[in-house]
Order: structure tokens, then sequence, then C-alpha cells
């Protein structure tokens, strides 16, 4: 069994899930690389490892139930308990997405992975989470999921294009972080939204204007925050992010 931090970031082969786990990885914490393509876990775990992070490989497709639960018997069998999760895997279903167009099974494969899959594995982690003395859980959403950016005066939008899949699966999921947040009230689980930003993944053909690095920021943030730190809020770097 291990005394050090351990994390788990979902989807952290690459882009901003990497960084996140390269950053908490700076802290001297062990990271579990969650990714279900076993060669780019395996590079992503080497090059982890050869920048001196203590980094694991954990196989996981978050639309799966077996593979979370394998993943949360293999972080058991390791570690014997997860200080921080960081729900970070998602897809945006492709684009255009204008909703008069959008094949409604387009829209059911965004929330399976965007949303389920985020239900389906911080539930399969959630015992190892309360044997810590410091949980976090730190999901991965977008201003576009912001109800308050998406609606305001056209020139204050800040919510981009129309997208009738993505970003109402991101408006789902602080919505379901918010159910979390008040069952878990009480405890030492503290659990927050971040947005990393408009940053230059394949999720976007590469076209943000953040690096993954920056992208990864907050959501490092969130997983060190105190023992006293917000829970069931909604963040980016500038601060708290409107619903």
């Amino acid at each position: 069994m291990s005394e050090r931090t351990i994390a788990l970031v979902t989807g952290a082969n690459k882009g901003i899930g990497y960084e996140i786990a390269a950053g908490l990885g700076a802290l001297g914490w062990s990271v579990g690389v969650g990714a279900r393509d076993d060669q780019r876990r395996q590079a992503a775990v080497e090059k982890l490892r050869a920048a001196g992070v203590d980094a694991f490989g954990v196989p996981l497709d978050v639309t799966d139930d077996a593979s979370a639960s394998a993943a949360a018997r293999l972080i058991e069998e390791r570690a014997g308990h997860l200080d921080v999760l960081v729900n970070n895997a998602g897809i945006s279903g492709g684009m255009p997405q204008e909703p008069t167009q959008v094949d409604p099974g387009t829209i059911r494969t965004v929330v399976e992975t965007n949303v389920i899959g985020v239900i389906r594995v911080t539930n399969a982690m959630m015992p190892l989470l309360r044997r810590s003395a410091s949980p976090r859980i730190v999901n991965m959403s977008s201003s576009v999921g912001s109800l308050t950016r998406q609606s305001g005066p056209a020139a204050d939008q800040t919510a981009g294009p129309a997208a009738v899949a993505y970003s109402p699966s991101k408006t789902f999921l602080n919505a379901v972080t918010l159910q979390y947040a008040r069952e878990l009230s009480g405890t030492n689980i503290l659990i927050n939204v971040a947005c990393p930003g408009y940053v230059a993944t394949d999720l976007n053909g590469f076209r943000g204007v953040r690096t993954p690095e920056q992208g990864a920021a907050i959501a490092v943030k969130l997983a060190t925050l105190p023992d006293d730190g917000p829970t069931g809020r909604f963040f980016d770097d500038a601060g708290e992010v409107p619903w």
C-alpha cells in the first residue's frame, strides 16, 4: 500500500489530460494515466516517467462499466486508496452541430462519454476516494456549458457556436457535479468544475489559442485545494464562472 498522494486522470494520454498528469506528477504525486488505447497510454506513461513523474497506466474506457470497475481494482491493488480524480476524458461529437440538423445519435454518444462516463468512473472510484484524508474530484467542463454565457446578448456571448451535443453535455455535467456536491456536503470530499479555456487540441482541430499546459493549470489548482476550499463551484483561470 502506498502512502503517496495518488491521482487518476482520465483521458490522460494526450492534450490537456496529459498536462494535468504532468502537473500533478511534478508535485511528487503518483499519477494514473487513464486511457483506453494501450499504445497511446503506454507512450504517455513512458514520456511522463522520462520527465521524472511517478506515472502508471490505467486501462480505462469511461463508457464501459467493466472497464471502470477494473480500473478501480487496479488502483486499490497498487495504492489502497485514491486522493484525486480528474474526470478529463471527453469528446466533441464532431462539428457542425446545428440543433435542426443533428443526428440524435450524436447527442447520445457525446452524453455517454461526457456525462455518464463521469458518473460511471466517479462511482467506481468513490470507495477509494473515501479512504483519502483529503479527497478531491475535478470535472473538466467548459464555459460553453454556461447557460449564462449562452443566453446573454449576442455581443456578450462567449459560448462559441451552436453545438447541440457538446455544449449541453457540459451543461449537464455541471448540473451533475452540483448533485454530487449536495450529496457529499458535510464530507471531506471537495468536487468542482474546471474550464481550461480555448485550448489547441485535436478536439477543436487545434484552433484554440491556449496551450494544453495552460489549460491544465486550473485542474491542478482545484486538485490541490485546502481542506476548507470551495466545493460545488465552477472555475477557470480568471475565477468563478457563472452557471
